[in-house]
């Protein structure tokens, strides 16, 4: 994801600041804590960056290509610098965590570097480089969820808005960086997550994303530590803000998914029927060795009780191709897991190192990456065949649709998205407008979307 501000101005902005997000979702919500906080220190957003006073990239270190993305855009940053001079540059997020030496001294690309849990210090450090020094705060924290901060929604198309329900991840997974850049899971208060959910439905917005690393493992605690409120109960709260809010959310852990998540999903209309899935690969060996706590077998029986609970919930996915030691065999586990499990969609790539995780610590990279790529683009095809198939059975079927916008490809035709996360683009007719439900009777599709017309608006 790229995504760049909308212009915002406070009644007391007397500077620019120019943002551009990478990464997942997370990354976007935290730029906009990020833009809420230069607002109350006098800074509009600017879609100009020419414009910047500040300008920050906030990274993604998930996977090395999205790295290498980031060190371009930021040698073009630094060219343009040179016809603004006092242009302060920095860095955000997971990138900044995990390479904040050379970002700042090696390649001396940046003023700023700035890790996710240091954000309310950005100010301070803004100053600091104003009085001729560099900049850098990268510390983790234990309790830092900028609760209390009303995020500033940035290229909003105010009808649906993320929510970042928690911070950090505890699983530990092989491959993964994120427990090193982001810290350890901590959970806000349901109250202030209800809040912030029942003032973007008072200002128009008609669906929610709860957000974070793993949002099944949601848990607010009281002072004795006991547990009073689980996920399953927090999204029965943010449901009950409106009957129209719709909720969603990502992502989820398979060991974490439970019988009352779901049983609450099914209770509520508007919460999604949508569970993000994610696999990772097929084989119980290689699950084992990525440290995801499950094995095959396991994973496909949780699939089971999903779909026994929720028949008609779609499912997403990701999958890595390529991981270390990964044999011809356990890749075609991959590709039969795919059979089995008829995701609706998958993001899959091939396996990237990533420097300071168990993997790349104890495990050589040893498949080429001739192989990777082939072992992906076989799970693609596998992929793209099932999608088709999926999306032709759904000709003839009557969906839900709130309608976020006009269509890419033509401004007589709506998009927006069903219950199950499908694209749905159907024609204007003149009855309808943005953020309105409408039901829509499916007559073709593609691999990505569902293409209909609307039968009438929708009242939950």
């Amino acid at each position: 994801m790229k995504g760049v501000t909308a212009s915002v101005e406070p009644e007391n902005a007397t500077r620019n600041l120019y943002i551009e997000t990478y990464g997942c979702a997370m990354n976007l919500a935290d730029s906009e804590v990020v833009a809420s906080i230069m607002a109350d220190n006098g800074f509009k957003t600017t879609k100009n960056m020419l414009d910047a006073d500040v300008v920050f990239v906030n990274t993604c270190a998930i996977r090395d290509n999205a790295e290498s993305h980031v060190w371009g855009r930021l040698k073009e940053i630094k060219h343009t610098k040179k016809s603004n001079p006092g242009m302060i540059v920095g860095v955000l997020g997971c990138m900044a965590e995990r390479l904040k030496e050379e970002l700042m001294e090696k390649q001396q690309l940046v003023d700023i570097v700035v890790g996710p849990d240091a954000y309310r210090d950005i100010p301070a450090l803004i100053a600091k480089v104003e009085e001729g020094q560099k900049a850098i705060n990268v510390l983790l924290s234990r309790e830092e969820t900028y609760a209390e901060i009303t995020p500033v929604r940035l290229s909003s198309n105010g009808i649906n808005a993320y929510i970042s329900i928690m911070r950090g991840c505890d699983n530990m997974c092989s491959f993964c960086v994120v427990p090193f850049t982001r810290g350890r899971e901590r959970s806000r208060s349901s109250a202030s997550i209800i809040k912030e959910a029942q003032d973007l439905y008072n200002n128009g917005y008609k669906e929610v994303s709860l957000l974070g690393q793993n949002v099944d493992s949601y848990k607010e605690e009281n002072e004795q530590g006991n547990v009073v409120c689980n996920f399953a109960q927090l999204l029965e709260k943010v449901a009950l803000v409106a009957p129209d809010l719709r909720v969603r959310f990502s992502s989820s852990h398979p060991k974490d998914i439970t019988d009352e998540v779901l049983y609450t999903m099914v209770k509520y209309p508007n919460i999604c029927k949508h569970i993000h899935y994610p696999l990772q690969h097929g084989n119980s060996r290689v699950l084992s060795m990525m440290n995801r706590t499950y094995d095959r077998k396991w994973f496909m029986s949780r699939l089971d009780k999903i779909r026994e609970i929720m028949p008609n919930c779609g499912i997403s996915s990701d999958v890595i191709a390529g991981f270390c030691s990964e044999t011809e065999e356990e890749h075609q586990d991959t590709l039969s897991m795919f059979e089995y499990a008829q995701f609706d969609f998958a993001y899959m790539y091939t396996y990237s190192e990533r420097p300071g995780t168990l993997a790349a610590r104890r495990y050589p990279d040893d498949i080429p990456n001739d192989v990777k790529l082939r072992r992906l683009q076989e799970i693609i095809n596998v992929q793209h065949s099932i999608s088709i198939a999926k999306n032709n059975k759904q000709i003839g079927s009557t969906h839900i649709v709130l309608i976020e916008g006009n269509s890419k490809k033509s401004d007589q035709d709506w998009v927006g998205r069903s219950e199950t996360n499908h694209t749905v683009i159907f024609p204007k007719d003149g009855m309808y407008q943005k953020g309105d439900y409408v039901a829509v009777k499916i007559e073709r599709s593609t691999q990505t979307s569902l293409i209909g017309k609307a039968i009438d608006r929708y009242r939950f």
